[in-house]
């Protein structure tokens, strides 16, 4: 079944945008019934990457699930050298798209590693975008 944001993504040859991919991404995510979805600015804290997201999802074939979604996803939108790390055991996925990278989670585990706190400053916590910030529920 494909959902109306879905389908809305469109399918170019190459995702030269970042802010394009990291609202596709964000749709991606929240057609899978990802969780607590953060978005982390990087600008300015490091150089590996501008955007960081991270998700949870409810079991270990959730993460899995979400993040072959994603890999097929991203490469469809022309995202070249996605590397995915983690995906024997889907407790944390990570997801290198270049300019954006995409950490899911089961929850225990996210809460364990706590990356919102490590990635976010004082005075930046972090958002969905909508408002929740970085260690809020969505």
């Amino acid at each position: 079944m494909v959902s109306k944001r879905s389908a809305a993504i469109p399918n170019t040859e190459n995702a030269s945008s970042i802010e394009h991919l990291l609202n596709a991404v964000e749709i991606i995510l929240e057609d899978d019934k990802a969780e607590q979805t953060v978005v982390i600015e990087l600008a300015g804290k490091t150089e590996i990457a501008d955007h960081l997201i991270i998700a949870s999802g409810t079991s270990h074939r959730h993460v899995g699930a979400m993040a072959d979604h994603l890999y097929r996803k991203l490469k469809g939108l022309g995202v070249k050298n996605i590397s995915v790390e983690g995906n024997d055991q889907c407790d944390w996925v990570l997801i290198d798209g270049g300019d954006i990278i995409i950490h899911l989670f089961r929850p225990e585990v996210r809460q364990f590693y706590n990356l919102e706190k490590i990635w976010s400053g004082p005075a930046d916590e972090g958002s969905d975008r909508g408002g929740n910030t970085a260690g809020g529920t969505a």
